[in-house]
């Protein structure tokens, strides 16, 4: 039988030339733009403004509220019951409570000596207070570093105890968990946690404690974090400026108005009772933290917020961990929200506007609206409205609204004002991340319970200080330590060239003169798609 050919199988209308098949696909464009595309366009436009606009209500909510706070609201010293501990050289230490000090480790070469040391320099009475070490290293090196260290301190006369695990169930939650059954944890009445980057000073227990101990009805104090390497490099500093908002004005107002806020998952005191009745720790999503925080303020406890008491704690400085981390951020609390509004919505104990608070403005808008819109807006829908003229975005959506929740976000940090506008590029690029990373938590996709351990690089951070100490102005470098091949980001390289023709578009037959924010917006992607995101500034 003779073969037939391929060519009488395709029907001769589909038999074109390259030009020809330009010519269909520019027809096939017309034919669906006007009664598809722009449709769809529209509608995200019309999605995003009112995101816009939840955002805007919420920051400008939350800026008169913490101006408020600053005037006319009491200090927390103030608001509750606070006595200092007083020292009795008869009752010798009986009248201090016994408090736990878990630090979870998971291979922190760098900084394990640092916050070991911080821990047993707390003053505080030696027989009221337990150290321990929550070690889940899988290096054998650093395991039998970070004992070494427990039996050096412990030998000085420090009650410090080197814990380990056979598995790393559960992560950090696991560690947690398993510290608080050991025999001797019954005696104790507090726990604090600190992370193996944090840096307590003495006098952390004397300023929180009281609080706990005068307020029966309080179950978690939190404290501010401090960034010693803020100055390292430029991604430092955008880290800085983000943080800060949350620390000083989120967290003020959470715990001034409703007394809930997130736990920050270090810099922390509970109240073991708290943390029981609440149902104990749980490893269902990576935010075990806030997950604890809002099963223990369901069940009535109040949290108090310290800005005042500041722990030296230590930023990501390179984009990799960066990136880690805030996938984490960002999957955790939206996976956490997906399993705990209907708790929230119909639990009994709460009052309606506490819960209210919970669901709208912590997790609704701060966890998911917040990045979401961020990055669909100003990434997505806003470059695709120049290649289609048909949809226009008012002025005060891609302009003025966005602008007013810049600088109420930039408050925190006014010493890095002058860096404002790369900040929001940058923001912007992160956006990308965290709307992946709250897409996953809420459809509980592949990563979301991904878990990577921050990388620390506290040998870097003594050395700057030492280096300042002298008078000798640290090398200029990269935040990233890597090799060229390792820095490469092909999502944001993609990103980068998807804006930078959308600008060139814009450039040639835009009106709004949208082409400066673009190139800018590229060229901060291309940065962070090769991995050079920060230099020391």
């Amino acid at each position: 039988m003779a073969e037939i050919s391929p060519k009488i199988l395709i029907p001769e209308s589909f038999q074109l030339s390259s030009g020809d098949i330009a010519e269909q696909i520019g027809l096939i464009w017309k034919l669906i733009k006007a009664p598809l595309i722009v449709p769809l366009l529209n509608l995200g436009v019309y999605v995003c403004l009112a995101m816009s606009l939840m955002l805007f209500v919420e920051r400008v909510y939350m800026g008169i509220v913490i101006i408020l706070i600053k005037l006319f609201w009491k200090k927390p010293e103030k608001r509750y019951k606070f006595e200092p501990i007083q020292d009795d050289e008869e009752l010798g230490g009986s009248n201090f409570p016994v408090v736990l000090v878990q630090i979870p480790m998971f291979n922190e070469r760098e900084v394990y000596k640092i916050s070991i040391g911080a821990a047993c320099g707390l003053s505080w009475p030696s027989d009221r207070l337990v150290i321990q070490v929550l070690d889940d290293s899988t290096d054998p090196v650093i395991k039998q570093m970070v004992e070494q260290e427990c039996r050096t301190w412990a030998s000085k006369g420090i009650n410090i105890v080197y814990q380990i695990r056979e598995t790393r169930g559960g992560y950090k939650a696991g560690a947690l968990k398993e510290g608080l059954k050991r025999s001797y944890v019954k005696n104790c009445e507090y726990v604090v946690i600190f992370d193996a980057d944090f840096r307590p000073e003495p006098d952390f227990l004397r300023r929180s404690i009281p609080f706990l101990v005068h307020n029966p009805d309080i179950g978690l104090v939190q404290a501010r974090w401090r960034f010693v390497n803020a100055d390292e490099c430029l991604l430092t500093r955008m880290q800085e400026m983000s943080l800060d908002y949350h620390f000083k004005v989120e967290q003020e107002v959470g715990s001034a108005t409703y007394a809930f806020f997130g736990f920050n998952g270090t810099a922390g005191i509970w109240r073991i009772a708290a943390i029981n009745e609440a149902g104990g720790w749980k490893d269902r999503t990576t935010v075990e933290d806030m997950d604890l925080a809002v099963r223990a303020s369901l069940r009535g406890w109040k949290f108090v917020y310290l800005g005042g008491l500041q722990v030296k704690s230590e930023l990501p400085s390179t984009f990799k961990a960066f990136r880690f981390q805030q996938h984490r951020w960002s999957c955790g609390p939206a996976n956490l929200f997906r399993k705990m509004v209907w708790e929230i919505a119909t639990n009994k104990k709460v009052k309606f506007w506490k819960k209210v608070y919970v669901i709208y403005s912590f997790f609704f808008v701060r966890k998911v609206i917040a990045h979401m819109v961020t990055f669909l807006f100003y990434c997505v829908v806003l470059p695709l409205t120049i290649l289609i003229p048909e949809v226009e975005v008012p002025v005060w959506g891609a302009v003025y609204i966005p602008s007013i929740i810049t600088i109420l976000n930039s408050v925190g940090t006014p010493r890095s004002i002058h860096l404002l506008f790369y900040w929001i590029l940058f923001e912007n690029v992160m956006s990308l991340h965290r709307t992946k990373g709250t897409l996953i938590g809420l459809l509980e996709a592949g990563r979301v319970n991904e878990w990577v351990v921050t990388e620390k690089l506290g040998d870097t951070l003594k050395k700057q200080e030492a280096a300042k100490k002298a008078n000798v102005k640290a090398p200029r470098k990269f935040c990233s330590r890597f090799k060229f091949a390792d820095r490469l980001n092909i999502l944001e390289l993609g990103f980068a060239a998807f804006l930078f023709l959308c600008g060139c578009y814009d450039f040639v037959h835009g009106k709004n003169n949208y082409f400066v924010y673009l190139f800018l917006q590229a060229i901060t992607f291309f940065i962070t798609g090769i991995g050079y995101v920060g230099t020391i500034i």
